[in-house]
Parts: C-alpha cells; structure tokens; sequence
C-alpha cells in the first residue's frame, strides 16, 4: 500500500464526482472532505483490510477493482460482492470491517479518517443522504447477486457479469448503455472463475461461447464490445422489463 499524490487535489477534476459519497456536496463542503481525505493506492493481489480489524477510514474507490469476500472456519473463502469505481468502502459507525477487501487490478481510494468522516456526516445532510442512497443501491445489487451465484447457469452468470461491468462503465463516463459500447474487463477470467464459483475452463468455454454466437467481441485480452445490448441482457436469464438494478 502507498500514500500518493494526484496532480490535482481538486475535487471537481475526479473522475467519480458525480457518482461518489461526496456528489451531492456543495464547495464549501468539499473543502471540508478535504481537509480529512488522502489517496493511497494498492496493487493487484494486495489486501485493503482483513475482517475483523479496526476500521480507520473510509473510502471511495476511485479507480481499479476489488472483491468483498469472507473466509469461513474451515479455510473456504467466498466473494460476496465487487467493489466498482464510486463505491464506498467501510460504514460510519461500525468499529471493525466485515469482510476482507483485496485489490484486483491496481485499485486508488479517496480515503477519510473514519471519525471526522462521522463527524462531517452529522452536520452535512447531503453526505448522509448520498451515503443512504448509495447503500440501498449495495442492497439491491446484493440480492441481485444471489439470483447470479445460486440460480443461474454458467452462461447466464458470465452473461450477467458482463451487463453489469457494461452499465456500471457506462454510468461511470456518463453515458447511456447502448449498442456497440465498449469496456475494459477489470477482472482476469481467474477472477471471474472465483467470483462466480466457475471452474477457469468454464469461465474461457462460456467467454469463447458468446463470442462465436456474436454476442460479445473481444479486442486484446481485456476490452470488450457489446454488438447488441439486448442480446447480452437476453443471455442473463433476467427479465427484460424489469431487470437488475446497475
């Protein structure tokens, strides 16, 4: 883990602003975050925090990629959730962490010391109000990936990751999900194996799979088109007029 340096502190320069904790703040709000916020940065494999240790900061992932995961008594680990740019990390008024958080790719946070974070929260209506919203989204995204992990077969798993990685890129810059979008896959197919408990040879099959039927067009190893947007959703077993919340 290391401590960095943007070439800009400015608040309205970051790539998450309109998405983060911090979106709904007015400047002489921000000024205030600013005064209780640092930058680290951690690479591919390396552990943000363990389950069950202190809780010293919160966090929004500004860049990057990283798994919540929990360990069982018999040594099991299984992912619960990914934590996407703009998603926060750590919960105010909670003393110890409760899952373990490890980076995936080269992952920044905009940390905040914990305590005057839950300070600022009591008197700026806007952070907590944005902090609510956002863990009502984390509620829906988790019941959502119950339905990907218990009932869905393994296309539609690999399917379903892939919509929600496309919607979640598009919101990121702004953008309407539409035909022809494009995205980097933050996830290595071992990761997405261990996420969607898939075997690797299952995760490259169902990838290979898609791409033949033309649902998906790969460039390099990571970048992924989407030809049809309707058609991937089709692939993931969801309800069309309904459907996952990004």
């Amino acid at each position: 883990m290391n401590d960095i340096s943007f070439n800009t502190r400015d608040c309205g320069a970051c790539p998450i602003r309109h998405r983060a904790v911090c979106s709904r703040c007015e400047p002489d709000e921000l000024e205030h975050l600013d005064e209780i916020k640092y930058y680290r940065t951690y690479e591919a494999g390396q552990p943000v925090i363990w389950a069950g240790d202190p809780l010293e900061f919160v966090a929004s992932v500004v860049s990057g990629i990283a798994t919540l995961s929990q360990t069982m008594e018999d040594g099991r680990t299984q992912m619960v959730g990914l934590l996407l740019p703009s998603d926060f990390i750590g919960r105010p008024g909670r003393s110890n962490a409760p899952f373990d958080v490890v980076a995936v790719s080269d992952l920044t946070l905009c940390c905040f010391r914990k305590k005057p974070f839950e300070d600022l929260m009591d008197s700026t209506p806007s952070i907590g109000g944005r902090l609510l919203q956002m863990t009502l989204d984390e509620l829906d995204s988790a019941r959502e990936w119950m339905l990907v992990l218990g009932r869905k077969t393994a296309r539609e798993k690999i399917a379903s990751l892939l919509a929600i990685v496309a919607r979640r890129d598009a919101a990121l810059h702004k953008r309407a999900p539409k035909d022809g979008m494009s995205f980097e896959l933050p996830l290595t197919r071992e990761a997405m194996a261990d996420y969607l408990g898939l075997t690797l040879e299952t995760v490259s099959r169902q990838i290979s799979a898609l791409k033949k039927a033309g649902i998906i067009e790969l460039e390099g190893k990571r970048r992924v088109i989407i030809p049809d947007l309707e058609t991937l959703i089709s692939e993931t077993g969801d309800d069309l007029d309904g459907g996952p919340i990004a």
